[in-house]
């Protein structure tokens, strides 16, 4: 049965941050995830998931200059040692909080700035950076993973492909490196999403390490637009995925009124 985890940077924007938790509580979600934490202390964030009964499941490492344009250091050259810290911040914040995901965005080798470094570069860097977060995150249990993102909403980045992703993984061998598989960014890119989940779930080395869904092309709740998202949800349990699948979707209108499609999910058993 999937477990889904309530996005808390998407969702429940009726919401100041602190207070989603409790409302993806009260919805019967019993997990959550989100872009960011930096901006509370660890103890915080600590206190709702422990007065919600919510598990945490993922979050970014720190990404740069995000109100400023940047959407990732790991394959910056010339930011090693920035990134280096961002792990460390990162890697405490989920020794905090409990969650065994990390998920460390690539960067942008386009805009909003123009790069003076060839793509082969940024590929060198990200292939260093990416052994030395996962060789950091070995001993605290963590895994990192990875996310292609597409060009529409985020042009420039330098990861796009699930196969890349995947090859990246495998090229570093090491077995808390894997693929953050969002069917959304795969359906922009690529598509072919249940022939894709197939080859990757079941790979010796790097594999899927987490899930995400939204609504194609709005990225709204997973029952609108082109995506046969129950055939999805069935075939992910056959192919014997046992982690979370996170909502990163924009509700159409409030939160909770959105939510219809997790009722038989609900009814089948609970979302823990």
């Amino acid at each position: 049965m999937p477990r889904f985890a309530a996005n808390l940077t998407m969702m429940y924007n009726e919401h100041a941050f602190l207070e989603r938790f409790g409302a993806a509580a009260r919805d019967g979600f019993k997990a959550v995830e989100f872009l960011f934490p930096y901006e509370f202390p660890p103890s915080e964030i600590k206190a709702q998931l422990a007065d919600n009964g919510l598990k945490q499941v993922l979050f970014n490492a720190p990404p740069g200059d995000w109100t400023g344009g940047e959407r990732g250091l790991a394959s910056l050259p010339g930011r090693e040692e920035e990134f280096r810290r961002s792990i460390e911040i990162a890697l405490d914040y989920a020794a905090a909080l409990g969650n065994d995901r990390l998920h460390v965005m690539a960067g942008l080798i386009e805009s909003p700035q123009p790069t003076q470094h060839s793509r082969e570069q940024h590929r060198d860097v990200y292939i260093k950076n990416l052994t030395l977060a996962a060789s950091m995150a070995q001993t605290a249990r963590v895994t990192i993973v990875i996310e292609p993102i597409n060009t529409r909403d985020m042009p420039g980045y330098f990861l796009n492909r699930q196969d890349e992703a995947q090859a990246i993984c495998e090229e570093i061998g090491l077995p808390n490196l894997q693929v953050q598989f969002d069917c959304y960014h795969c359906q922009i890119v690529e598509g072919d999403l249940a022939v894709k989940l197939r080859r990757d779930m079941k790979r010796r080395n790097a594999g899927i390490g987490h899930i995400q869904i939204a609504g194609v092309p709005y990225r709204n709740e997973p029952d609108t637009g082109e995506v046969n998202y129950p055939y999805l949800f069935d075939l992910i349990d056959s192919l014997g995925y046992g982690g979370w699948i996170g909502c990163e979707y924009r509700p159409r209108a409030g939160t909770s009124d959105g939510l219809g499609w997790l009722t038989p999910y609900r009814h089948a058993g609970p979302t823990s």
